[in-house]
């Protein structure tokens, strides 16, 4: 189990939930316009967002966008130590920064002094593609084994401070070469692990590659937070990462819907019905599994694990609950059937 450490109210390591950031895509110069993505971005889920510090003028707005938002802040730096400082002075809640880029010992020394005194952890974040040359000549190239050397040496450093709240990203845009980092690095520390597959992509291309890896890597057991990278607006990264979780059984946000593929039994719009149950489920905050099934041959059997589903016929179709049939309705009426079976359940279980 990995450390624990806390960013303003969210506890990332040892056990807790797997939590879901991103990163505001607004000049973080302009403090009105990054508080309101940031209000989008909690609205749709968002647990901790990640704001760019690139110059002074952005780590005096920290201060600002802090009076405006609850929302833990995390300050992106790179280089400059005195960005740091002045978020921290501001009101950060978190530091991603890599220690060996900022200088000396003495501005390490500083950065970590500040955090600590303020109970600031700091992400170290090892990215395949910006590695240093002499892991790349020592390795022949980005490599798992590069990654994970280059993140314990910026650990080195802050550790020789004193400083051990920590958490680690090792990032790449190769799916292989991404899980083979973090669980090399999940092998040899217990400090805290920031999944991602970085450059990911468009929409289309980026959520199948954050599935596969931030999916793959939280099915064996690694990771404690999580960030889907998108070439999109940011609050659709939220929409992916809370389905992957869910795919990955470890956190349920509202009802999943769950439907066949359908086949030659199939008498009725399935696709049409299951969308139609989809949208009708919208709002929902119940943690509740409905099935929308083509026949009623297979329907209710294989979807017996689902708290409620309905399942198509000739004409007329089935309402079933832990795979057991309710009652026979008309096919046209089957999701108003469901929707009534769903609203009694919930009041059920509200009682």
């Amino acid at each position: 189990m990995t450390r624990q450490i806390n960013v303003r109210n969210i506890i990332i390591g040892g056990g807790a939930p797997v939590s879901i950031q991103s990163m505001t895509n607004t000049p973080t110069e302009d403090p009105i316009r990054t508080a309101e993505q940031i209000r989008q971005l909690q609205e749709a889920g968002c647990e901790i967002v990640r704001i760019a510090v690139p110059n002074m003028r952005a780590a005096d707005s920290v201060k600002e966008i802090r009076a405006m938002t609850d929302m833990p802040l995390v300050a992106d730096i790179h280089f400059d130590h005195r960005l740091a400082l002045k978020a921290v002075e501001n009101g950060i809640d978190k530091i991603r920064i890599n220690p060996g880029n900022i200088g000396d010992d003495g501005k390490v020394r500083e950065v970590a002094y500040a955090c600590a005194e303020k109970g600031i952890p700091i992400r170290i974040g090892v990215n395949a593609g910006s590695l240093e040359k002499r892991l790349l000549e020592k390795y022949g190239g980005p490599t798992a084994e590069a990654m994970v050397e280059s993140a314990f040496d910026h650990i080195a450093m802050l550790e020789k401070q004193g400083f051990f709240d920590i958490c680690v990203s090792l990032k790449a845009s190769s799916v292989p070469l991404t899980m083979a980092a973090y669980r090399l690095m999940s092998e040899r520390s217990d400090y805290p692990l920031h999944l991602g597959v970085t450059e990911a992509g468009t929409e289309e291309m980026g959520v199948v590659k954050s599935a596969m890896g931030i999916g793959g890597l939280l099915c064996l057991g690694i990771g404690d937070t999580l960030r889907v990278s998108l070439s999109e607006d940011p609050v659709k990264e939220i929409a992916a990462a809370k389905r992957i979780l869910t795919a990955a059984g470890l956190r349920r946000f509202g009802p999943e819907v769950i439907s066949c593929p359908t086949c030659g039994r199939t008498k009725i719009d399935l696709f049409g019905l299951a969308k139609d149950v989809q949208k009708r489920l919208e709002g929902f905050t119940e943690p509740i599994t409905v099935a929308v099934m083509g026949c009623v041959v297979n329907g209710p059997g294989e979807a017996s694990h689902a708290d409620v589903g309905i399942a198509g016929g000739d004409g007329v179709g089935a309402v079933f609950a832990g795979g057991k049939l309710l009652r026979t309705v008309p096919q046209d009426t089957l999701a108003d059937e469901l929707m009534i079976e769903i609203h009694r359940m919930i009041g059920e279980k509200n009682e």
